[in-house]
C-alpha cells in the first residue's frame, strides 16, 4: 500500500490555509495545517512531511527563517514559498537555499499543483531539482 503524501501548509492567513488544504486534498494528498512556523517546528510529525508550502511573511518567524531553521537541523524538506509581496532578493535567497517554487499571491491553482507534482515525482525517483 502506498503512503499518502503529506503536504504541510504554514500560513498565518486562515482562508489561505483552508483554500490550499482543499487543493491538496483534491490531489489525493493529506494536508497538515499550521498557523505559524513555530507550530510547525514544534510538531514532531511535521518532519515526516513530503512537501512544505509556507508563506514568506508571517508574524514571528518568517518562512525564510523557517527554511533556515529546518536546514540547520538537517531537515531537507522541499519547500514552495507563497507571498503577497514578491521581492527579487527574497526570491533569490529562498531559491539559493533550496526552495523549489516561489509563487506570488494570488497564484493559479494549476501552478501550485504543478509544483507539488514536481516535488512528489522527484521524491519518488530520489531526485530533488531546484
Amino acid at each position: 500500500m502506498n503512503k499518502v503524501p503529506v503536504i504541510s501548509i504554514v500560513d498565518d492567513d486562515e482562508s489561505g490555509r483552508i483554500a490550499l488544504s482543499s487543493l491538496v486534498r483534491s490531489m489525493g494528498c493529506e494536508p497538515s495545517l499550521f498557523s505559524c512556523a513555530e507550530d510547525f517546528l514544534a510538531c514532531a510529525k511535521s518532519y515526516g512531511t513530503d512537501c512544505l508550502i509556507s508563506d514568506v511573511q508571517m508574524p514571528g518567524m518568517s518562512g525564510l527563517d523557517l527554511q533556515s531553521e529546518l536546514l540547520s537541523k538537517g531537515h531537507d524538506i522541499p519547500i514552495i514559498f507563497i507571498t503577497a509581496y514578491p521581492e527579487e532578493l527574497v526570491q533569490k535567497r529562498a531559491k539559493s537555499a533550496g526552495a523549489i517554487c516561489f509563487l506570488s499571491k494570488p497564484f493559479d491553482g494549476q501552478v501550485m499543483i504543478d509544483c507539488i507534482e514536481q516535488i512528489l515525482r522527484n521524491r519518488e525517483t530520489g531526485l530533488i531539482v531546484n
